[in-house]
């Protein structure tokens, strides 16, 4: 097999040869056909989530075949397309996993982090931790799908019925959950950074009712906002647009410290609230959701061994939709 591994944190990663791996018991192998890029690879790469397994194949939104199973898997699976995601593993038995809160288990492994994941062209998952997918659809649209869409879907439950729903980063979780709230009869309001009138555009050609910059309030008071960007700075934003009672969501896994701010922004019983990692029931709620509403995901495709140009695409905030890395692509 093939691999882009992370050798040390803050470095680019390097294309290796590795022996092909093998399921062990419960678990299958797939054949990538493609792996979307997650800003939390760039968390990871860049040394922001401090515990990675090193050396390591990040990559955690992963559409395969499967060709290979492990004892107790049925060969019956051998062909399908399934889909990897973050949440890899877990115990099953602790106090959350008991509690059908599995996304906060004690001891749970992570795709792409605590495990090898798919920046790769084969890769080990546990098979009760895979998604049967579309076989007609293209892998490389879906991909997005495995952690964009889950995430973007759990922060969406999160942040409640609301008519009016602020998305301050405008990249591949809300490009895909903008268009879940559209089909839902929300009104969408797209904040992106100040002056990316690209990104603006692209939020108006999806449906959003307005778009501008986060340094800009928006034109009526929202009924929740959800933080997809990891910038503190953007919760005391989004706290001042919401209406009283609103909820603001932090979607994503890492973000920059939280500046101080008034409690009057809080006040009022506006509710400030998080989003970790996702569980197998989100899956099954969001992809016949993503399919009722014909979600389409806006994808710019790269060979394996370019990941470290999707990085930094996406660090420099060079990308409209997702990065998709594509192993067998000419």
């Amino acid at each position: 097999m093939k691999a882009m591994v992370l050798e040390e944190a803050g470095r680019p990663l390097i294309l290796r040869e590795r022996e092909d791996p093998q399921p062990g018991p419960g678990e299958l192998r797939l054949q990538v056909e493609a792996c979307a890029v997650c800003r939390t690879d760039l968390h990871v790469v860049d040394g922001d989530l401090k515990e990675p397994k090193l050396p390591l194949i990040p990559g955690h939104e992963i559409v395969g075949r499967i060709d290979k199973v492990g004892e107790g898997i049925s060969a019956e699976r051998l062909g399908r397309r399934a889909g990897v995601p973050w949440l890899g593993h877990t115990c099953g038995t602790c106090f959350y996993c008991e509690g059908e809160r599995e996304n906060l288990c004690d001891r749970p492994l992570f795709t792409g982090y605590t495990r090898d994941g798919g920046f790769a062209t084969h890769v080990i998952a546990d098979a009760d931790f895979t998604f049967d997918l579309d076989e007609g659809e293209d892998a490389a649209s879906l991909a997005p799908l495995l952690c964009a869409g889950l995430i973007g879907w759990r922060s969406l439950k999160k942040a409640g019925e609301g008519k009016r729903l602020g998305l301050y980063g405008f990249g591949a979780a809300a490009h895909i959950i903008a268009q879940i709230c559209l089909w839902q009869g929300r009104e969408v309001y797209a904040f992106t950074r100040p002056g990316d009138e690209e990104a603006q555009r692209f939020a108006r050609s999806l449906g959003a009712q307005w778009a501008g910059g986060s340094d800009v309030p928006p034109p009526a008071p929202l009924d929740a906002a959800i933080i997809f960007a990891p910038v503190g700075a953007l919760v005391p934003a989004a706290l001042k647009a919401v209406r009283k009672g609103g909820r603001v969501v932090c979607g994503g896994i890492h973000m920059s410290d939280i500046p101080a701010m008034p409690y009057a922004l809080l006040w009022e019983e506006r509710e400030l609230l998080s989003v970790a990692n996702l569980t197998r029931m989100d899956a099954q709620e969001f992809f016949p959701a993503a399919r009722k509403a014909r979600v389409v995901t806006h994808t710019k495709r790269y060979a394996l061994e370019d990941a470290n140009t999707a990085l930094a695409d996406l660090r420099e905030g060079r990308l409209t939709g997702a990065a998709v890395l594509v192993p067998d692509m000419a």
